[in-house]
């Protein structure tokens, strides 16, 4: 299986978690703020892979993996601050943020490896 493929598994599964996570913070929580936020990059991870499958170009398809990679930083950002916040608990946290740190290590190799193609053709 290609990586790009094993980043969007991995991406709609971490979604999945995301809007889990979502639904627990407004249930149980009452977050309101924080909660949006995390739903908005952690599932944007994966709808930008999915978008990236009909790039027009080599280059536009490495610009969706990078923004897919962003937004895996951001929610790790968004991760932080809630276990900091104490809205979830550290083993909640390290499992998520786990999931998360793996699917950014895959696109960061992807973009990476990409980009050195890319500049071998200029």
């Amino acid at each position: 299986m290609a990586k790009d493929n094993i980043a969007r598994d991995k991406s709609k599964n971490f979604a999945l978690r995301i809007v889990r996570l979502y639904q627990y913070l407004i249930n149980d929580k009452k977050e309101f703020v924080l909660s949006k936020q995390i739903l908005r990059s952690g599932t944007s991870i994966g709808a930008n892979l999915a978008e990236s499958v009909c790039a027009m170009s080599e280059k536009d398809f490495l610009s969706k993996v990078y923004i897919a990679l962003k937004e895996t930083e951001e929610t790790l950002y968004w991760l932080d601050l809630l276990k900091d916040a104490e809205f979830i608990d550290v083993k909640s946290y390290e499992s998520i943020s786990v999931d998360c740190k793996e699917i950014a290590k895959i696109l960061a190799k992807t973009t990476k490896t990409l980009q050195a193609k890319l500049d071998k053709k200029d």
